[in-house]
């Protein structure tokens, strides 16, 4: 077989296993044909390749419709590009939604793989989307067969007649949704659709969503071209092309590169797996979204309110968490910053800047040093700029929240809705009723009917003069006063806390932080606690810190137990933990999520019960903290500090008990079994 590699073939009879049972689950299975791999000189390490095999299994399953699985990864143990085949009898459950495969390919790739060998392996995934290569591998009744099927799509210029007929449109209708009908909306389709597909190793989904979209296409009538973000390389659409499409399909696992380019543009996004599985329903709902003013579209994040009848559309719920989500974001870089600087501030004049700071600013120079000379002057205006910093932290909540609405338009009412609630003393809980209520006014004015000669007023006067105007009615006539009292009644309760109530606030605040790893849970705590750092009173610095400490728990709790009983983690988590240590101690709680997503329900629960701990200890003990990020690097900014590290080391201790003892005791569904560990790390 003639293929661009320099040794070896990329498949060969002795990398083929025929009706083979090799155990009930998918780790068995890839064990085992990582085995097949080694045992043919095509990886160095058995244990490495299947490590590195189910690391990506558990980012996504690799089970396809039609009874097929493509596990697959780049690993530093594999020395040349191979495939591994087997056609089990009996099948396994590889996640796929229509039930077990029979059909599996190990695909692995060495670290550093060149393009020859990603596209020959993306090859072979585009041949697995059509219905009579897969069938031809089903009944082939011999491994030579099977290595000249795979030849003849992997290797077209060796096998002409073979890929030909691979590649040639087929009906793969039914792995499609039967309730899709795209061929009926060719009489007022677009132009043509954009797409672009990329999962996370970029062998094989990739192509696979690339080549089922295009079926999709051809079957409705409709032009369909596809950025693959992949492996192989990645040659980026025509920009030409880009601006005649009236709608794009965002079929990925990760981000999109050069996603500004699409900027405008109607939207349908999704994982890449959907569009493998349902590639004619995405493409339908492109069609309609193309068709659609209303809705999503590149380059803002839009929530597309009257679009209910689109299909695959959110509701309202997530839409709600979404736009809640989006303000809370562009706030934070004003939290951080500005609570930084205050925190500053304190360590250059002391706490009792606070109250003269804008005194000593006013009156003072640095050629006319103030009581207590330079050091005092410096905190002094570090204090004065961070609190002008946070002093946008409403209206940049607010502004943002409309912005997720309503788009560009929505953001003058939104950041005047935060003025407002900040002016009557609505605070943050004004912020995210009035910018609410401006995206969707603002949304509704852009819906009006008004003669053309003025729509190009709309966006930059219409729209935001009389949504400005009605938000403000309503927010100074109708909602301030009430919104201002619950603020007002929330901040005394908080102050008024004591005993085994400021305990209880700790164990929610941690159970909070522990829940998601950076979630909406997680970011509602976090976005509660900041709230109250422009108050600067000791029940919020107390809030703050236990919100912190909580949320360092996870990733050094799975620092801790990846170190202390490897065995039970894979080499890839095991790694994970390595960079744990640091991400845990500078507050990033996202550090944990690689062990949350492999086995989330002995994960999770064990990282809620150490965050409960800590955040119970912080209250208890009185903890304060005046910054709103940076872990144990603002320790300058931690009052009690003896007592914070002391808070933080119990929860840290109990999640990795926890954990260590849920996956040595307890089975977990998605968790590796022991065949998938490194007996040789036992000794640990």
């Amino acid at each position: 077989m003639s293929t661009p590699t320099e040794d070896q073939p990329i498949i060969a009879e002795d990398l083929i296993l025929l009706d083979a049972d090799l155990g009930e689950s998918k780790a068995a299975v890839i064990e085992r044909l990582a085995g097949v791999l080694a045992s043919a000189g095509r990886a160095t390490d058995t244990d490495a390749l299947r490590d590195a095999a189910l690391a990506r299994e558990a980012q996504s399953a690799t089970g396809l419709p039609g009874g097929i699985a493509i596990p697959h990864c780049r690993s530093e143990a594999v020395t040349s590009a191979s495939l591994g085949f087997a056609r089990l009898n009996p099948k396994v459950d590889f996640g796929a939604p229509d039930g077990p495969a029979d059909l599996v390919f190990l695909i692995a790739a060495p670290a550093g793989a060149g393009s020859a060998h990603m596209k020959l392996l993306s090859s072979l995934a585009r041949a697995l989307v059509k219905p009579e290569f897969v069938t031809s591998l089903r009944n082939a009744s011999s491994a030579a067969e099977i290595v000249t099927l795979v030849d003849g799509v992997i290797n077209p210029a060796a096998k002409p007649a073979a890929a030909t007929a691979a590649a040639a449109p087929v009906d793969t209708a039914k792995h499609s949704a039967p309730e899709a009908t795209p061929a009926t909306t060719t009489t007022s389709a677009p132009k043509h659709i954009v797409a672009v597909t990329a999962c996370p190793t970029g062998i094989a989904h990739t192509y696979m969503a690339a080549d089922s979209l295009v079926a999709a296409g051809e079957r409705a009538g409709v032009t369909v071209h596809v950025e693959t973000q992949g492996s192989s390389g990645s040659t980026p659409l025509d920009p030409s092309i880009i601006a005649g499409a009236e709608a794009v399909i965002f079929a990925t696992d990760v981000g999109v590169k050069g996603r500004e380019r699409f900027a405008g543009k109607p939207v349908i996004s999704s994982g890449v797996k959907r569009a493998i599985n349902e590639p004619d329903v995405m493409l339908t709902e492109a069609l309609r979204a193309a068709l659609n003013p209303d809705a999503a579209r590149v380059g803002g994040t839009a929530v597309a309110a009257g679009s209910n009848d689109s299909a695959g559309e959110l509701g309202w719920g997530t839409r709600i968490r979404q736009i809640l989500l989006t303000g809370v974001s562009y706030m934070i870089p004003f939290v951080a910053a500005g609570g930084l600087l205050i925190a500053l501030g304190f360590l250059l004049g002391g706490y009792e800047i606070s109250g003269v700071a804008e005194d000593i600013v006013v009156n003072n120079s640095i050629t006319a040093l103030p009581d207590g000379g330079l050091t005092t002057y410096l905190g002094a205006v570090l204090f004065q700029i961070g609190a002008l910093s946070f002093s946008f932290l409403v209206p940049a909540l607010a502004g943002y929240i409309s912005y997720a609405i309503a788009d560009r338009p929505g953001l003058a009412p939104g950041f005047t809705a935060g003025a407002v609630a900040v002016l009557v003393g609505a605070g943050f809980i004004g912020g995210l009723v009035g910018g609410l209520i401006a995206g969707f006014v603002a949304l509704w004015i852009s819906k009006w009917k008004i003669p053309a000669v003025l729509r190009g007023l709309m966006p930059v006067v219409i729209i935001p003069l009389f949504a400005t105007l009605i938000v403000g009615a309503i927010m100074f006539l109708l909602l301030g006063k009430p919104l201002a009292a619950i603020t007002s009644g929330l901040t005394d309760w908080l102050n008024g806390l004591s005993g085994s109530s400021v305990i209880i606030l700790g164990i929610i605040l941690g159970l909070m932080m522990c829940f998601d790893l950076g979630g909406p849970v997680n970011k509602a705590a976090y976005a509660f606690a900041t709230a109250g750092l422009s108050v600067t009173d000791t029940a919020s610095l107390r809030i703050m810190a236990a919100v912190m400490a909580a949320g360092m728990v996870p990733p050094l709790a799975m620092a801790l137990a990846s170190t202390v009983r490897s065995r039970l983690f894979t080499e890839a988590e095991r790694e994970n933990g390595k960079a744990a240590w640091f991400l845990g101690a500078a507050f990033i709680s996202e550090g944990a999520i690689p062990f949350a997503a492999a086995d989330p329900f002995r994960v999770i629960p064990s990282m809620m019960a150490g965050g409960a701990v800590t955040g119970a200890m912080i209250m208890a003990f009185n903890v304060t903290l005046s910054a709103p990020h940076g872990g144990i690097f603002v320790f300058f900014a931690i009052g009690n500090i003896l007592w914070f590290i002391v808070s933080l080391a119990v929860g840290t201790i109990v999640s990795a008990f926890l954990v260590v003892s849920a996956k040595q005791f307890v089975k977990g569904k998605n968790a590796p079994t022991e065949a998938e560990l490194d007996p040789a790390l036992a000794t640990v």
